[in-house]
């Protein structure tokens, strides 16, 4: 893998994903579905939002194909579109535990508070 993400254009396709899944919201969304399918207004109200954000990300991560949705009758419901995704979920987890402080403490990476 390390070979693949040494040319520029894998590089900069990994750093698409990865300033995608460097939002709170479209992360909070993709780890909530680590546990299975959920619809919108499940989501929301999870992440204590607004349905139309929800919506917005949930857009936005289909359209990248990070997450696929079945639809039933008027809802749909969202889940993980590949297993690497819930396996690159748990890595980062992992690494956390390890690093998490020193990530949080990391000047570098700093965002606004809101």
């Amino acid at each position: 893998m390390a070979k693949t993400l040494a040319t520029s254009s894998s590089a900069r396709a990994a750093a698409k994903l990865f300033r995608g899944l460097a939002d709170p919201t479209r992360l909070s969304v993709l780890l909530a579905l680590q546990d299975g399918e959920r619809r919108v207004t499940d989501l929301a109200d999870l992440l204590g939002s607004s349905q139309a954000n929800v919506s917005d990300h949930l857009a936005c991560l289909r359209g990248c194909g990070l997450v696929v949705d079945r639809p039933v009758g008027r809802q749909n419901f969202y889940r993980l579109a590949r297993p690497e995704l819930r396996a690159l979920l748990e890595a980062a987890e992992s690494l956390l535990a390890g690093v998490g402080e020193q990530v949080e403490l990391c000047g570098n990476y700093r965002q606004a508070e809101p």
